[in-house]
């Protein structure tokens, strides 16, 4: 009984150039669909249903792909293996791979406007996903550069590799890409160290708050709360001078004239709440102008 043919697996250059191929294809298609929706329907109609006018591009690719090879990977001589059976993927596997990457980004995309309406829980975890899934595409893109094989993240949980119907060299030495992996590993180490850095700072924060807030602070024996505190001047009766307890004159003994002389410059009225600022040039303390 004759063996069945045996294929090497894809060099990473291949792989690499099929994926910027599909890439130039969709950005391609979704171009001349969007100049065609454009004159038919109008601007205003495009910019609303864009999302919607994104996923049916790729399905519409990437569907002509169930059955056979996306232009990309014809274009490169390789095409899907599943790793478990040794054959081509089946075709629940293919719509997997066509559904699995467009239609959680465009599900996340239209529900995120809807995500106060949730419970804050369901919010954060929803809200925290496409930060996973972008760590997770990193890692597996930075395991594809040093080892060469699942370059999408949904193939490697799928299981599917490429394989090349053109024969190996043994004379000429592939080129790596360990570089490009080494590099990617080290920006989502610095991502890492960056996020537990402000998360301490944050935690830091929180706690300083919480200090602060259990012991209250004094000027002259009056709380700074209290101090701070709005209220409303027009229902409040104005503050005479010799009602003043911020000052050691005794207001009611000086002469007219000299009180004459004690205008507030903001309020036009005798001042009282006098103090100093750094300078020494008198001013008065004016609450709610």
């Amino acid at each position: 009984m004759a063996r069945p043919p045996t294929f090497p697996p894809a060099q990473q250059a291949q792989i690499i150039r099929a994926n910027q191929r599909d890439l130039f294809h969709v950005a391609s298609l979704k171009e001349q669909v969007d100049n065609v929706l454009r004159s038919w329907l109008g601007t205003r109609w495009l910019t609303r249903w864009d999302k919607e006018v994104d996923l049916a591009v790729k399905l519409l690719y990437y569907g002509f792909s169930v059955a056979v090879q996306t232009l990309g990977e014809e274009y490169t001589d390789i095409w899907g293996q599943s790793e478990a059976t040794r054959l081509p993927p089946s075709i629940a596997i293919r719509t997997a791979l066509v559904l699995l990457p467009t239609l959680p980004s465009y599900i996340h995309a239209r529900l995120g406007s809807h995500l106060s309406s949730l419970s804050p829980t369901s919010a954060n975890i929803l809200g925290a996903l496409p930060t996973c899934l972008e760590v997770a595409t990193d890692v597996n893109l930075a395991i594809f550069y040093l080892r060469g094989t699942y370059y999408d993240l949904v193939k490697r949980v799928l299981g599917v590799r490429h394989i090349s119907s053109t024969p190996e060299n043994p004379h000429v030495r592939p080129p790596s890409y360990s570089l490009l992996g080494i590099l990617i590993m080290i920006r989502l180490l610095h991502r890492l160290i960056s996020y537990l850095r402000s998360r301490s700072q944050s935690d830091k924060a929180a706690g300083k708050r919480a200090v602060d807030g259990a012991h209250e602070m004094f000027i002259d024996d009056r709380l700074v709360s209290t101090m701070l505190e709005t209220s409303d001047s027009d229902a409040q009766p104005t503050k005479s001078a010799e009602e003043d307890e911020n000052t050691v004159l005794d207001i009611g003994s000086l002469p007219q004239k000299a009180r004459a002389g004690r205008t507030c410059t903001l309020c036009l009225e005798e001042r009282t709440d006098s103090c100093a600022t750094e300078c020494a040039e008198p001013n008065q303390i004016v609450a709610n102008l």
